[in-house]
């Protein structure tokens, strides 16, 4: 029986690795096309990751990481119907199939991507906890926050990680949970908190959103747990997670191999392998996806690269001002790193 065994887990192994051979088709891929458009859960009022501008239009990274989905997928960025959502219905509202993926800043943790029937691929930010408050407070660490009243979203990364600052620091919270960001927003700039916990990249959106001035208003030092953010989606479909893995690799490896979207047209003649690979070329990348052979291309000419989507969302050039700090390409210090594309 032993041997039998042996001889069974062999021949199962060589039929995985025989060329040619594809991953199985999955349903979500055939869905999509089928409806003609990618639908994306996002949060809708976190800028620089996703809000709606003045004209009902929705921007952001999170946004970008949707519209680069739909370009590798059905051949146009514009092909999106976004969902706002909560940090009680990001999540619902992808198990039960209402939207192809969530991209609506889930924090990465063993008991959401083991429990609730989903699955996490590669971060597009990295984050951690923040406490944000009223320079009025006179406060200068959350050491001297003893016995605050702390706004925080419920079920959130932020309400647990408030808990653990507390216990840590022998410190009393008062927490206040309020239901969704617009209304914990008014709830913190109208005084009802002493202090607005979120990931520091929400707090430098809501200061510069929704503060009446933004200068009243500091991130303390330090920060607290860790946020890897990203798309997320169903689990038991592994094409569909290959194909959004696969897109976030893409907007790493063409930053790195500085393939933009002015110049990409121009780098489909480079003598770079990698590059070839990556825009069609050379190989057949798209159809190892299950996608053609210009899904690469698409993203990039029709989305930009992770530079250009970063810093037009929550760079330098925008109203966020951030740094790029360790959401930087691994050859720069930071922890964004694409497996090779052959």
């Amino acid at each position: 029986m032993i041997k039998s065994a042996v001889a069974l887990s062999a021949a199962l192994l060589y039929l995985l690795a025989l060329p040619g051979e594809r991953a199985v088709a999955g349903p979500t891929l055939d869905s999509v096309k089928g409806r003609g458009k990618l639908v994306c859960a996002a949060n809708g009022n976190r800028a620089g990751f996703s809000a709606l501008d003045s004209r009902g239009q929705w921007k952001g990274m999170d946004v970008d990481t949707c519209r680069a989905i739909a370009a590798a997928v059905l051949g146009d960025a514009d092909k999106v119907e976004l969902l706002q959502s909560t940090t009680q219905t990001r999540l619902t509202v992808l198990q039960t199939g209402e939207v192809d993926v969530t991209t609506a800043n889930v924090t990465w943790t063993l008991s959401r991507d083991a429990k609730l029937g989903i699955d996490f691929v590669t971060p597009t930010f990295y984050d951690g906890q923040g406490f944000m408050v009223s320079k009025k407070l006179g406060v200068k660490s959350v050491k001297e926050m003893n016995g605050a009243t702390v706004c925080v979203l419920p079920g959130s990364t932020s309400e647990k990680v408030a808990a653990e600052v507390a216990n840590a620091n022998g410190l009393t919270f008062k927490m206040v949970v309020i239901e969704n960001q617009k209304e914990l927003n008014t709830a913190f700039f109208s005084g009802r908190c002493d202090a607005h916990v979120q990931t520091t990249s929400g707090l430098a959106a809501n200061r510069s959103a929704a503060a009446s001035d933004p200068d009243e208003y500091v991130i303390l030092p330090g920060v607290h747990g860790k946020d890897p953010m990203g798309p997320v989606v169903r689990q038991g479909d592994a094409q569909w997670r290959d194909i959004v893995n696969w897109t976030v690799f893409a907007l790493f490896e063409a930053e790195e191999k500085n393939v933009t979207s002015q110049n990409v047209g121009e780098m489909l003649k480079s003598n770079d392998e990698t590059v070839q690979r990556l825009l069609g070329v050379k190989g057949e990348l798209g159809k190892d996806l299950g996608l053609d052979a210009q899904w690469a291309y698409r993203i990039i000419k029709q989305v930009g690269n992770y530079g250009e989507i970063f810093e037009r969302n929550v760079g330098k050039a925008s109203p966020m001002k951030m740094d790029r700090g360790i959401n930087d390409l691994w050859t720069r210090g930071g922890l964004l790193y694409s497996p090779p594309f052959n």
